[in-house]
């Protein structure tokens, strides 16, 4: 026996089923005899049969948890295809109770059956082969001719009305088994081969529905192993936050240490505050007493640093200026040494020039000398050619009388008589012989006059093309005077250009002697500023005793600061006072520096 190929088997098995729940349908409703409804056992079996149809031959589509078969893929596809199936699925998605693409599946057959648009719609569908290979494996129902002859069933079903309420009912749920008991006849009515075909026909659905189990069962098996590995992975995040949270508790725990910690530093702090008070109010307390002395060397060393600072102020504009003035100096003298650069380039190359019209005018006159000397030896050829055309014009105007002489005497001798004719055919044969040869002879002496002249010609033509060379060597001559004079002038130009440089070399050698004068100043000023900034108040603690006589400060010892060396003196020690115009009391200077000394309070202001 041939074994059969069980997919064509199973295309076989839908196709009956298709066309007897088609039959049955069809049959029923016209007996029936009026609209159906969505509880009618023939349309429900209808319905179940044409989604095992779809399902036949079905890729599996990979989702978040499995692998999951839906036919609602292929049948949103209808939309793109057939314009007018946009409604149906636009509905379909807005239907409330639907959660599943199953139930969507559902719904949107039921509304196709109710447009008569199912066949329409499905035709379009297995047309594009190519969009169905997305959805469907190449040996499914859809893809083979049993997918058209079930389309074209679908086209009887037109004559039926059906009335189907979609939106309460639960699709999503619905379990989709054929009750074979609606199409199994009684044995009266059947033979015993119609018997044998109808129980092969159960048994491949029976095989069908036990490979179907078989691969429901696979795909369960696939989701436990799925749903262990997700409740693995809960486990460990359920100990990692477990340790999120002991290390929260932790931090916690030294977040309140620190607070405390931070509390301890504030009472520190306030305490240390209000000992500093009670000290800045004694402080300020002595600051009172000599304040009236401290604010005449306040004032008066506050303006002399007005002074000072007005001073460095002008020198520093001045030095800015004169900054500026040697940049101006530096561009000025670099565009000039530019400039010079490209007029002495342009000096070398009209040297070159002048050298090379100097040498073209030696070729040039050398070349005239030639010319002339050919001139005057064709002058004298020409003078000779002209002698012997003199000469050979006079030949032939002795030739010419000569014949007219001959043909004179000829005319005598025929007229005298012709009996001497005979005597002077001869002789006229001999002159007919020289006057042959005097042809001749005026021939070559026409072709020779003819080269003559030819000669002449051409010596004509050489002569005006030296008269022309002749000319062109006059203009390159006016050229150079003219390139001699201008290089004259840039002779001038460069006297006048170095003198300005030299004048300008002297200005910047004056002001570099100014700028080094007040760079020199510049350096001095900072030397003393440096100094001045160097220098730092001892503290009132640290100064306790006298540089000089060693004994300790009091009221009656008062503290002498040098702002220049730093020292400190009592004012015992620090006898030595200077006047000055500015203030009208003399001031104190220091013994070792000789700077002015400032008093100082207890604190540590000056």
């Amino acid at each position: 026996l041939a074994v059969k190929d069980p997919t064509a088997v199973e295309r076989a098995n839908l196709l009956n089923m298709a066309k007897l729940s088609i039959k049955g349908l069809i049959e029923s409703a016209l007996s029936f005899g009026r609209t159906l409804d969505s509880d009618y056992p023939p349309l429900q079996q209808f319905f179940v049969v044409m989604e095992h149809c779809l399902k036949h031959g079905l890729k599996a589509r990979k989702s978040f948890l499995s692998y999951n078969k839906t036919i609602w893929g292929p049948l949103e596809l209808v939309e793109k295809l057939y314009p007018e199936a946009e409604e149906i699925a636009a509905s379909v998605r807005d239907l409330p109770g639907l959660k599943t693409p199953l139930g969507r599946a559902r719904a949107w057959l039921r509304l196709a059956l109710m447009q008569k648009k199912m066949a329409d719609y499905l035709r379009c569908l297995i047309i594009q082969r190519d969009l169905l290979s997305e959805f469907y494996e190449y040996h499914a129902l859809m893809m083979e001719e049993e997918g058209a002859v079930i389309v074209g069933l679908l086209v009887g079903l037109n004559v039926i009305d059906a009335n189907l309420c979609v939106k309460g009912e639960d699709l999503d749920s619905q379990v989709g088994v054929i009750d074979f008991s609606v199409y199994l006849k009684s044995d009266d009515d059947i033979g015993g081969k119609e018997r044998n075909v109808q129980i092969a026909a159960i048994l491949d659905q029976k095989n069908y529905v036990e490979e179907l189990n078989r691969q429901l069962n696979s795909t369960v098996s696939s989701l436990h192993a799925r749903v262990d590995s997700l409740e693995k992975s809960n486990t460990k995040l359920i100990e990692e936050l477990a340790i999120a949270k002991n290390n929260i508790i932790k931090l916690q725990e030294e977040n309140h240490q620190l607070r405390s910690e931070n509390t301890l530093i504030l009472m520190k702090t306030q305490h240390h505050l209000e000992a500093t008070k009670v000290d800045v109010e004694a402080e300020l307390q002595t600051y009172k007493h000599s304040r009236q002395g401290l604010d005449e060397m306040y004032n008066e060393a506050r303006r002399q640093l007005r002074e000072e600072s007005q001073l460095r102020q002008d020198m520093e504009n001045e030095l800015v200026v004169q900054v500026s003035m040697k940049h101006e100096i530096e561009l000025a003298m670099k565009l000039l040494e530019k400039d010079i650069h490209e007029k002495q380039d342009t000096l070398i190359g009209l040297r070159q020039q002048l050298d090379e019209v100097k040498a073209i005018n030696m070729e040039m006159y050398q070349k005239l000398q030639v010319s002339e000397d050919a001139m005057k030896e064709k002058n004298e050829i020409i003078g000779r050619l002209e002698d012997k055309t003199n000469q050979i014009n006079a030949a032939m105007k002795q030739l010419e009388q000569r014949l007219q002489q001959a043909e004179k005497a000829q005319m005598e001798a025929e007229a005298e008589d012709e009996k001497l004719k005979q005597e002077y055919v001869h002789k006229s044969e001999s002159l007919q012989k020289e006057f042959s040869q005097k042809e001749k002879q005026l021939l070559q002496l026409e072709t020779d006059l003819k080269i003559e002249k030819e000669w002449r010609q051409t010596l004509e033509d050489d002569l005006q093309k030296e008269k022309e060379t002749v000319s062109h060597l006059r203009i390159e001559t006016q050229e150079i005077i003219n390139l001699k004079k201008e290089f004259l002038k840039l002779q001038e130009k460069n006297k006048q250009l170095k003198r300005i440089c030299q004048d300008q070399e002297a200005a910047l050698q004056e002001l570099a002697s100014k700028l080094s004068e007040s760079k020199l100043k510049i350096e001095d000023i900072k030397e003393a500023n440096k100094a001045l900034q160097g220098q730092v108040w001892l503290k009132d603690k640290e100064a306790t005793h006298c540089k000089l006589c060693e004994k300790e400060f009091s009221l009656s010892k008062r503290k002498h600061h040098c702002r220049n060396c730093g020292e400190i003196f009592c004012n015992a020690c620090s006898d030595n006072e200077l006047p000055l115009p500015s203030s009208p009391k003399p001031v104190r200077v220091c013994d070792s520096c000789h700077a002015i000394l400032i008093q100082r309070c207890s604190s540590n202001v000056p």
